[in-house]
């Protein structure tokens, strides 16, 4: 048996998985670092300065406190995947195949619909009402000046009709900001994944709920300790 003279050239590496795209609050991430950073000040100036019961008061305390902030503004997460949306709450993750997706909703909070009926909240992705007023604002102006004819951002030198300069030219600075609330927006692509994905055979499966033990048992051991504490003093 003979071996070739040239080698057959080598399959090319499959392709890298496509990485989750990742979505959290800011502002809920910045108010639990602050939260945890006053905490955690108050909580050991106690156990160093305290007396009596008031270190184990203050342990106790930390021990409650610091998983529930923790698991309320650091630890919620929305991962999304091309097979799948995994929701990270406060005590829950949850793992829903596109598949299994009905709707993403948006109210007065986001939620994410199963085919089974069972509503989760988003909780990394907050809802904010004022963002809305003025990203509609954003929407109305813009489309009064295209119904003028008004070049966005254009400027003129005196007043005329309408807030307007002469010549048609609006006397307002450029108005870049977005003409939709960023949550909102984050809404969109996810609905984007759903319609794109929602029939791939990749993407179906079942929907798993895991607890987050690490998070809830500490919590309850501090409760539970200051609770006796309060009780025995």
């Amino acid at each position: 048996m003979t071996t070739p003279d040239h080698p057959s050239p080598a399959s090319p590496p499959p392709a890298p998985a496509a990485k989750d795209r990742i979505y959290r609050s800011p502002l809920g991430l910045a108010g639990g670092v602050l939260l945890l950073l006053v905490v955690l000040w108050l909580g050991f100036d106690a156990l160093v300065k305290g007396d009596g019961r008031t270190p184990w008061l203050a342990l106790a305390g930390m021990i409650l406190i610091v998983p529930l902030v923790v698991a309320f503004t650091l630890r919620p997460a929305v991962f999304a995947g091309e097979d799948r949306l995994r929701v990270r709450n406060p005590f829950r993750v949850i793992t829903l195949p596109w598949g299994e997706v009905a709707t993403l909703r948006s109210g007065y909070s986001n939620e994410v619909v199963a085919k089974s009926g069972t509503k989760y909240q988003l909780w990394a992705v907050p809802v904010s009402l004022r963002a809305r007023k003025k990203a509609a604002r954003r929407q109305q102006r813009a489309a009064a000046d295209a119904a003028r004819g008004v070049t966005p951002g254009s400027r003129g030198g005196a007043l005329g009709p309408s807030g307007l300069g002469l010549g048609g030219f609006s006397l307002r600075g450029p108005d870049t900001g977005p003409t939709r609330a960023e949550t909102d927006q984050v809404m969109d692509d996810l609905r984007e994944l759903l319609e794109r994905q929602g029939e791939a055979e990749s993407a179906q499966g079942e929907v798993t709920v895991r607890w987050a033990y690490e998070v809830a048992a500490p919590a309850v051991a501090g409760a539970v300790l200051l609770g006796i504490l309060l009780a025995v003093g």
